[in-house]
């Protein structure tokens, strides 16, 4: 178990036989030089491509949730050979990061089992989940990444930390500060930073949770912000950041200084991959792999004690597409069988606040990372592109992944329950989206409470729920 305070001696790699972290530094200053270009084409195209013909990987738009063990391990063995065979990229340099197997062997032996995040009464731990845990999900409250105008942003953020079944709370990101528009890079990324951890402490206190802890930082774009956050009024050592993997596998000197940054503060890093579906690594199957690989890069460059898994879709950024839930799916069981990580799923739906078809968003993605193996974060609605989000569907997100745990519902039956949802908001996958109502257009900003008409559609979808079969 690490407890946060000791978290830069457990990761700090100078301490191993494997490697010093100024390894790192070291390789992607002096590896062999590519373009980027061809890194993306000849490297990751090409071999996750080769890697999906020699591991025969499928999938079928209608078994979202497998029940298949070969197919897991087909993709576990695939994404540990694309780590293996790659290694990372370093778009700084343009360098290679060579990453031998050893050290991936290395990375998967020490990936933490449990990080205590939080403390006092509020401390939560952290678990790497199998198949079939006795132990429930975790989960993280608050539109992670989505821009959230200063005049509402602690109404917003209280709505999360105020619902009972949330562990851990996150944050949209600051757009503006005192009417000033947030630039990356500039000096006002440092206040909108501090502000929005200013925010984040206000409202935990506030809703008596002083103590819960938090992946914040969101609006630290650049490494700017985590640098002036790393302080204990904002920032604690039990509190986690981002440490982004590039698309696809590849980091720069941006996130490799988050990275540093946390080794003698201490912050727990979680490792961020957006893999895009349909992009480098092709379809829904190589996407897995790639995010497989992505995750076993990530223990050693960005030092994760956790990963969040966050696939994006190429057209949508929404995970409750059947493709994206396939690679949530896929990735999640893959580590669950073969190498338990702590994983993290966001849960982004195309549809914004106001609309049942956020709520149906939201119980498939719950359902398939409860049988998955992940814990669960959101919820990042409308795409997480407008603060269209509330407190309201994060709740749904904790009751329906605890109910289709406490019923240990089959990864069989998880399946046939998501095919009945689907058809409930797939017509929302358009250019116009559903992108719903602003967080004030549906929460009173004072009593921080669902205005009537979104507590009634929350009432009426939990009903259908039931009606379907789910024990809420």
């Amino acid at each position: 178990m690490i407890f946060m305070g000791d978290a830069c001696v457990a990761h700090c790699l100078s301490e191993t036989p494997m490697l010093n972290y100024l390894e790192i530094l070291d390789r992607a200053n002096s590896g062999p030089y590519m373009t980027e270009e061809n890194w993306d084409l000849e490297k990751v195209a090409m071999t996750t491509k080769r890697l999906v013909k020699k591991y025969k990987l499928e999938w079928n738009p209608n078994e979202l949730v497998t029940d298949d063990p070969a197919l897991s391990e087909a993709i576990w063995n695939a994404g540990y050979e694309l780590a293996v065979t790659l290694g990372a990229y370093s778009r700084s340099t343009e360098r290679l990061i060579h990453i031998s197997q050893d050290e991936i062997d290395y990375g998967i032996r020490t990936a933490p089992q449990e990080v205590v995040m939080g403390e006092g009464k509020d401390a939560r731990t952290l678990y790497a989940r199998h198949l079939n845990n006795e132990r429930a999900p975790l989960f993280f409250g608050g539109s992670p990444g989505t821009p959230i105008p200063e005049r509402i942003f602690l109404a917003n953020v209280m709505s999360y930390m105020q619902e009972p079944l949330i562990d851990l709370a996150t944050c949209g990101t600051l757009v503006e500060v005192d009417g000033r528009e947030v630039r990356t890079g500039n000096p006002i990324e440092i206040v909108s930073t501090r502000r929005e951890l200013q925010y984040m402490r206000q409202g935990l206190k506030r809703v008596g949770r002083a103590g819960m802890g938090m992946l914040a930082a969101q609006s630290s774009v650049s490494e700017l912000g985590d640098l002036a956050a790393a302080h204990p009024d904002y920032l604690r050592p039990c509190d986690s950041h981002l440490v982004p993997v590039l698309n696809e596998l590849k980091m720069d000197h941006r996130n490799i200084s988050r990275a540093v940054n946390s080794l003698e503060y201490g912050m727990v890093n979680a490792s961020l991959p957006c893999v895009i579906v349909g992009g480098l690594g092709g379809g829904p199957a190589g996407s897995a792999v790639v995010n497989v690989a992505s995750y076993l890069i990530a223990n050693i460059t960005c030092l994760a004690d956790y990963h969040i898994l966050h696939p994006i879709h190429v057209r949508h950024i929404a995970t409750s597409t059947r493709d994206v839930l396939w690679v949530i799916n896929a990735t999640g069981q893959a580590f669950a069988r073969h190498a338990p990580h702590i994983i993290v799923a966001d849960i982004y739906p195309k549809s914004g606040a106001g609309t049942k078809e956020l709520l149906y968003e939201t119980a498939a993605n719950a359902i398939v990372n409860a049988v998955s193996g992940n814990h669960l974060e959101g919820v990042g609605a409308a795409d997480g592109n407008a603060p269209n989000c509330s407190g309201l569907e994060a709740r749904l997100m904790a009751e329906v992944a605890l109910a289709t745990h406490k019923m240990k519902m089959s990864l069989k039956d998880a399946n046939a329950f998501v095919q009945q949802l689907l058809p409930k908001y797939e017509h929302v996958f358009t250019p116009e989206g559903n992108p719903g109502l602003s967080f004030d257009q549906v929460y009173d900003t004072v009593k921080i409470q669902p205005l009537d008409f979104w507590q009634k559609m929350y009432e009426e979808v939990k009903t259908e729920l039931k009606e379907m079969g789910l024990s809420l």
